[in-house]
């Protein structure tokens, strides 16, 4: 069974950190691309950061560039979205999806579309 699972949400201050994370199982993520992706209430989803397979090439959207970092550790069959300097406006459910047949990061994170996998979703709260 293929599945996806987020975790690492929560709630933090500004100015705070933290690691998401994308494990899948039934399928070896090295071989699909993986985007994560966020939607905050009344706003349509965006897509935050992408790595493709093979030369693993990374996309990171203009609102969040250099503050996080998308990765992958393929012996652990996970995806990492670190998340550094957290703004109030990063607030959002944040979703990873995979896919086998994508191998741009630029047709995942920025023309969008419904990908084969996508997991539960992982809440991430920005407030003081």
């Amino acid at each position: 069974q293929v599945q996806l699972v987020e975790s690492g949400g929560g709630l933090v201050q500004p100015g705070g950190s933290l690691r998401l994370s994308c494990a899948a199982s039934g399928f070896t993520l090295d071989y699909y691309t993986i985007g994560w992706f966020r939607q905050a209430p009344g706003k349509e989803r965006e897509g935050v950061s992408c790595i493709s397979k093979g030369d693993g090439s990374t996309y990171i959207a203009d609102s969040v560039k250099g503050r996080f970092t998308i990765f992958r550790d393929n012996a652990k069959n996970t995806v990492y979205l670190q998340m550094n300097s957290l703004k109030t406006e990063d607030t959002a459910v944040y979703y990873c999806a995979a896919d086998y047949w994508v191998t741009t990061v630029q047709e995942m994170c920025v023309w969008g579309g419904d990908f084969g996998s996508w997991g539960q979703g992982t809440q991430v709260t920005v407030s003081s």
